[in-house]
């Protein structure tokens, strides 16, 4: 039975993954993240909290996007050319590219930023990780 409903918690969460990466929302990938691994290690429960947590965890705020996007564009940050896919979870190199501090107001200055291919990605210093994509 909790076999069975782990395994329900892990489909559901990933189906959700496919959705969410798709819509590349920082609080909603967060969310399925925090899912996912709530799943594996505390089954359907775990995966309930743990979509909360990843959700508050995420990146900017929907409704506070198109102010970055403008805060970004007013500072004419060149774009470093990348060859991958700009897309969350893509690792961006250590060096070539400037990462820029998140102003506190947009509540994530745990991350950088940085334009990549003439897009807005929020970035995790320590891995260069791609954690949002602001569209």
């Amino acid at each position: 039975m909790k076999y069975a409903l782990l395994c329900g918690a892990a489909a559901l969460a990933l189906s959700t993954m496919t959705i969410n990466a798709s819509a590349q929302n920082g609080a909603a990938a967060g969310a399925t993240t925090g899912a996912v691994t709530g799943a594996v290690v505390g089954g359907p429960v775990g995966a309930a909290v743990g979509a909360g947590v990843g959700a508050i965890a995420g990146g900017i705020a929907d409704d506070t996007r198109p102010r970055f996007r403008t805060y970004v564009e007013e500072r004419h940050v060149p774009s470093y050319r990348f060859n991958g896919e700009v897309r969350v979870g893509a690792d961006l190199p250590e060096s070539g590219v400037t990462y820029y501090e998140v102003p506190r107001e947009y509540g994530v200055t745990k991350y950088r930023y940085t334009v990549v291919n003439d897009r807005t990605v929020l970035v995790e210093p320590g891995t260069h990780r791609i954690v949002q994509v602001i569209d």
